[in-house]
C-alpha cells in the first residue's frame, strides 16, 4: 500500500464539503455551448466533444445538464407565476373576509327590530374557504404538504370456529 499524501486533485476547489462538484456559471455556459453546437445537427457527440476538448461522454453529459437546467428554469418560472396568482387570490379572499356584508332581500337591506342591518356571514365563510384552498394549493406546489403517516401497531388474531384443529393436520 503506498504511503504519503495522495496526488493533488486540481479540481478539488470545485467540490463542496460532500465531495460533489459545484456548478459554476462557466461550466453552465460551456454546457450550453456544447448543447447549442450539438443541436445544430450534423455533428456527432464525439465530433462536438473534440471541438470543445472533451470526450464523447462528457459532451453527452453536458447536453443532458443543459436540457435539465432549461427545463428546471422554465418550471421555476411557471411555479413563480402560479404562486403569484395564488397570492393575489388569497389577498382578494382576505379583502372579502374583512369587508362588511349585510343581508339583502328583494333589493332591500334586511334590518333587525332595532333598525340595524343584519350581517350576512355567507360571503365571509365562502372567502375563508377560498383562502384555505389557496393556502393548500401553495403547500402542494412548494412541497410543504407532506404525506400523512399512518402507524399501525398490534397484530392479527385468527380464530377458527367450528373446526377441530386436529382435523387440519
Amino acid at each position: 500500500m503506498p504511503t504519503g499524501n495522495p496526488p493533488y486533485n486540481p479540481n478539488q476547489e470545485q467540490r463542496n464539503g460532500k465531495g460533489q462538484y459545484i456548478r459554476t456559471p462557466e461550466k453552465a455556459a460551456e454546457d450550453a455551448a456544447i448543447a447549442e453546437c450539438w443541436s445544430q445537427g450534423g455533428l456527432t457527440y464525439e465530433e462536438v466533444g473534440k471541438r470543445f476538448g472533451v470526450s464523447k461522454w462528457a459532451a453527452i453529459a453536458a447536453v443532458r445538464r443543459a436540457v435539465r437546467e432549461v427545463v428546471q428554469e422554465a418550471g421555476e418560472k411557471a411555479l413563480k407565476v402560479h404562486l403569484d396568482r395564488m397570492e393575489y387570490l388569497f389577498a382578494k379572499a382576505v379583502e372579502v373576509v374583512e369587508a362588511d356584508h349585510v343581508v339583502v332581500s328583494h333589493g332591500r337591506i334586511v334590518k333587525d327590530d332595532e333598525g340595524n342591518p343584519l350581517r350576512d356571514h355567507g360571503p365571509v365563510l365562502a372567502a375563508i374557504n377560498s383562502a384555505r384552498q389557496c393556502l393548500e394549493s401553495v403547500q402542494s406546489l412548494t412541497g410543504m404538504k407532506q404525506p400523512t403517516k399512518i402507524e399501525h401497531s398490534g397484530g392479527v388474531k385468527y380464530e377458527l370456529v367450528g373446526v377441530d384443529p386436529q382435523d387440519l393436520v
